[in-house]
């Protein structure tokens, strides 16, 4: 199942990455005050780690917030891919690197490798937010503070990366967060809201049926 998946949002950000051509980009007046950091290369690279551990400790532990997990990510992504063909965006953020350092390397062939197009909502602040919040809805892991804030400063980290080493503006963070917010609302908050109600009509049913 989660193979399958990846292999249609690949394909599918593969054909945007290949046929479409950006006509909105994006930039805010923040994003002249955000320094380029290139150490934050780390922790933007860490996000595959942090996707992968997320996956593998979920799909080990709970099924069920496994599953969440899977419909969250390539739910929201294919929401992402949806937005890349309907509004073709891209930014003009990217700096002249000129060091030749170990993080300067990194950033460079981040640049070289992956195009500044498709960059908003960031799939990388998304998906990041994703792994947290389903984490922190396993009550195993959430019962757990260090591993908690663990997982937190991790997202924090990576979604502060991206506008960091300019792989992304401002903007594109905040899109990634306000889709972040409707999934977390329709996995997660819906049900409960739906399940409450459930047992609220069932608790009447039974006090009528006793009265």
């Amino acid at each position: 199942c989660l193979l399958s998946l990846y292999g249609v949002c690949q394909v599918w950000f593969m054909y945007c990455e290949k046929y479409l051509r950006p006509k909105y980009y994006m930039y805010s007046p923040i994003d002249s005050y955000i320094p380029f950091i290139k150490e934050f290369v780390i922790p933007y690279l860490f996000w595959f780690a942090y996707m992968a551990l997320g996956f593998i400790y979920l799909g080990l532990v709970s099924k069920k917030d496994y599953y969440r997990l899977c419909v969250f990510i390539f739910g929201g992504m294919c929401v992402c891919y949806t937005i890349y063909m309907i509004f073709p965006n891209a930014q003009n953020l990217r700096p002249i690197i000129t060091e030749d350092d170990i993080f300067s390397q990194m950033v460079k062939h981040i640049y070289a490798t992956d195009t500044n197009t498709n960059v908003a909502p960031s799939i990388h602040v998304f998906n990041s937010i994703a792994v947290h919040v389903a984490l922190v809805n396993y009550p195993e892991f959430n019962s757990k503070k260090l591993w908690k804030n663990a997982s937190f400063v991790t997202m924090v980290l990576i979604c502060l990366s991206t506008v960091f080493i300019k792989q992304h503006s401002i903007k594109d963070v905040i899109w990634a967060c306000a889709l972040a917010f409707v999934f977390y609302i329709l996995i997660y908050q819906l049900p409960k809201w739906l399940s409450t109600k459930q047992i609220s009509l069932q608790r009447q049913k039974k006090q009528l049926r006793t009265s």
